[in-house]
């Protein structure tokens, strides 16, 4: 298969139980295949947002058992439809859990799983204090997946600001790097475009950013304008602040075009930081 590929970007307002977050998935998934999508995009905890711990813990689980990723195998199969689903919290061996991406092929089969490496533990003023890793633990693994239209990337959210692993993942290969978030919006008015816009023009990839939306019923509210920027750092898709899908055809062509023209990833040099002066 060539480019280019058709995919289709999901904004949600997720709930907090994963029968909710099932169905507006079932949903999306049957507008994404009306559209003549080959992949669903979500994002960050679009399997279910849960801030309450007790609540939280009564439900997640492994991941093996996980009710939305089973729901998401089944769908893609149904509809030979590629996807990734953003991520999901998922039971850790360490007995916390996991803020964890896949990527579904066709036939409903795991090609890939992914889990949050850089967590968000913040203290954003005027906000209360956010510490992720309270009840999650990070990831130690990069992950670059070969698809029918080439090799891409997996990150979530806050790994955003790390950008040596986007550099690291183009140049494993990767022409397109998934973003599944759920911004807060102080940070996403100041940050979020500027950011995604930067990671693009920095690897020369497609960045692929689907959002969560809105008030939540855990009492969050998140920043919402999904994006799809092209490996120059335009935008090419912004979806606002409502919940939706937008299908948006990507030639991945672009980023060897971009590459060639500015060959960053192949320009590293080694170098050392010395420090000057004194007190």
């Amino acid at each position: 298969m060539t480019t280019p590929l058709r995919l289709a970007l999901g904004q949600m307002n997720s709930a907090g139980t994963h029968d909710a977050n099932i169905a507006t998935m079932r949903d999306l998934a049957a507008r994404a295949d009306a559209g003549g999508a080959h992949m669903l995009c979500l994002p960050e905890v679009a399997g279910l947002m849960q801030r309450d711990g007790a609540k939280a813990r009564a439900q997640v689980v492994e991941a093996g058992a996980d009710p939305f990723i089973a729901a998401c195998r089944e769908v893609a199969a149904a509809r030979a439809l590629w996807m990734q689903p953003g991520s999901t919290p998922v039971l850790g061996p360490d007995g916390r859990f996991l803020n964890h991406a896949t990527m579904i092929g066709p036939d409903g089969a795991l090609v890939a799983e992914y889990d949050k490496i850089h967590l968000f533990d913040v203290a954003i003023e005027g906000e209360k204090p956010i510490g992720e890793s309270k009840r999650f633990a990070p990831g130690e693994t990069g992950v670059v997946i070969d698809t029918p239209w080439g090799a891409l990337g997996m990150t979530i959210c806050y790994d955003l600001r790390f950008p040596q692993l986007y550099r690291a993942e183009a140049q494993a290969g990767a022409r397109l790097i998934f973003v599944p978030s759920a911004f807060t919006v102080p940070t996403g008015r100041a940050h979020w475009e500027v950011l995604l816009r930067a990671r693009a023009i920095e690897t020369g990839a497609w960045i692929v950013a689907a959002a969560q939306t809105g008030a939540h019923e855990d009492g969050r509210e998140t920043w919402g304008h999904s994006l799809v920027v092209d490996p120059w750092g335009r935008v090419v898709c912004d979806m606002g602040d409502a919940p939706g899908l937008e299908v948006v055809e990507i030639d991945l062509d672009q980023s060897d075009k971009a590459r060639k023209q500015i060959p960053s990833l192949a320009n590293d040099r080694p170098f050392t930081i010395a420090r000057r002066g004194g007190a």
